[in-house]
């Protein structure tokens, strides 16, 4: 197993994507404040590049390639951001890149996907085992497997979004933070632990698909059936091998959030403060609305991750 990032890991991503990755806004919403009695400060990863936090993890890990690995290229599965990620940063970097994705991935992130220039490979999320398809096509072209979350270069990269909310705003009672794999809460954590020791860092999973709470509980990583909810880009079935110690470590706590909650969410985003939230990416924020914690006059970070969906689905489910 790769050895665990660090906050100097961290760090150093931050600096490899200086000039590459958006500084993306922190936002405050007065009516938010007031539903939570707290005062609220929102990490819109939703305006990063191709319109998520994985651009982050996705450069950090392709710009640290050999000249050989870059030569034969990155190869990565992904239900749709992660994909994005990788392929725009193989274009910026000069890697070609191929994806594994889901066929019944949103059309907008297989668009956008082949839009950056990767080949796109589809198969069937309910009866093929993608990292096992991912490992075998890797081997066969000589491509570096760059996973979604399960990488310290992709951890790393992901943990700059905290980083920079907490040189922004400074330290955070309470932190939530969107979760499927583990990638962007175990880079947050990192980051936390480091910039603001006391802070109380929660991830946030779908209640159907809470392999890592049950991962917790358990002492051990639990492997779950594919999860059938709107948050696609947490449809994971396990915690990774460097994600979960990592989660165990630094996280205090994992909450879930019902499908319902992050319609509820979502339609808040859209109306209070004019933002476009991918049903994953509003994880954080149902999390923060129905953890039964006492928020009451503390600072808390919602990491919002990304706006990456169809809008004709958007509509289905806000409307």
């Amino acid at each position: 197993m790769n050895p665990l990032p660090t906050f100097d890991d961290v760090q150093s991503a931050a600096t490899r994507l200086q000039g590459h990755a958006h500084r993306t806004p922190v936002m405050r919403s007065r009516t938010a404040d007031a539903l939570l009695g707290a005062e609220l400060y929102f990490k819109c990863e939703n305006f990063q590049r191709m319109g998520a936090f994985k651009f982050r993890g996705g450069f950090n890990a392709l710009s640290r390639f050999t000249p050989a690995q870059r030569q034969r290229g990155a190869l990565a599965f992904s239900s749709g951001n992660h994909a994005q990620a990788v392929a725009l940063a193989g274009r910026l970097l000069g890697i070609p890149t191929a994806i594994l994705m889901p066929a019944d991935a949103p059309a907008a992130k297989l668009a956008a996907t082949r839009g950056y220039g990767a080949e796109v490979i589809t198969f069937d999320r309910f009866k093929e085992d993608r990292e096992a398809l991912a490992r075998a096509l890797a081997e066969e072209r000589g491509m570096t497997l760059i996973p979604p979350f399960d990488h310290p270069d992709v951890i790393a990269g992901q943990g700059t979004a905290a980083l920079e909310l907490f040189q922004e705003v400074g330290p955070l009672d309470h932190f939530f933070v969107c979760l499927g794999g583990g990638g962007l809460l175990s880079g947050s954590a990192l980051a936390a632990r480091a910039l603001a020791p006391a802070c109380k860092v929660y991830g946030v999973e779908p209640e159907a698909g809470n392999d890592v709470q049950q991962s917790v509980q358990a002492g051990r990583r639990i492997r779950i059936d594919v999860p059938k909810t709107i948050a696609d880009g947490a449809q994971t079935q396990c915690p990774g091998e460097i994600t979960f110690p990592l989660i165990q470590q630094n996280v205090d706590a994992i909450f879930t959030a019902t499908d319902t909650q992050l319609v509820d969410a979502m339609r808040f985003y859209a109306e209070r403060m004019k933002l476009i939230v991918e049903p994953t990416g509003c994880l954080s924020l149902a999390g923060a609305q129905a953890c039964g914690v006492d928020l009451k006059g503390a600072r808390v970070g919602i990491l919002i991750t990304g706006g990456n969906v169809d809008l004709k689905r958007f509509a289905q489910l806000v409307g």
